[in-house]
Formats: structure tokens, sequence, C-alpha cells
């Protein structure tokens, strides 16, 4: 387990199809992967309707968990991908975390390239 000063969460929610692009992009900043979840949802760019009926856009969630130290470049490169500046693209957050675990495989490997470059 780690504590909450070591990883956080990155949540990115974008329109169906962009799912893959923000794991790339993650990727490149130096994220070690992601998840992508499916949902729906309605903002203020969205509002549709076909014969009067709604239309709820589909979306993809990209759950990333990430070392704090890297989640500024990661959240930059999945901006600047995606265009989450621009209205209606999507929108992201970052959470941190109390703890972590199942995951130890992979940061074992990050504290060692870190040691390595010390």
């Amino acid at each position: 387990m780690s504590s909450e000063e070591d990883f956080v969460l990155i949540v990115t929610i974008v329109k169906k199809g962009w799912g893959n692009e923000v794991v790339k992009a993650s990727r490149k900043a130096g994220a070690r992967g992601g998840t992508i979840l499916f949902g729906r949802g309605t903002g203020i760019h969205e509002i549709k309707s076909i014969f009067g009926m709604m239309i709820e856009p589909e979306k993809e969630i990209v759950l990333t968990i990430s070392e704090s130290s890297v989640a500024d470049a990661i959240l930059k490169s999945i901006t600047e991908t995606v265009k989450l500046d621009e209205p209606g693209m999507g929108v992201g957050f970052v959470v941190p975390l109390a703890n972590v675990f199942g995951i130890s495989r992979n940061f074992c490997e990050i504290e060692e390239e870190s040691k390595k470059k010390t």
C-alpha cells in the first residue's frame, strides 16, 4: 500500500471514441496505462433530441492511477491531445488516493528506475 502523497487518480470524461486517445496521451506522458469505462450523460453543449425525445450522449470515462510527480505532465498531454480546453470536448479532474493496492509490481519498477537515475 502507499500513502496519498505518492499516487493520484486522474479521471477524464470524453465523448465516445476518444478514450483510447486519452490513454495514449497519458502513456506518452509517463502513465503506465488506464481503464476505460462506458457511460452516458449530458452537458450544456450536448442537449439534443429526436422527435421530442432527449438523446443522452455516450461517454468514455478513463481512470488513470499515476505517481503525483508526473500527474501535471499527464494532464497537459491529455488536455492538448483531446482539446479539453475547448467547450464540449470533455472534462477531467484529479483525486488524491489514500491507499493503492494490487499494482505493486508496476510501481516497484518505477522505484527501481528512479533509483538508477540518482
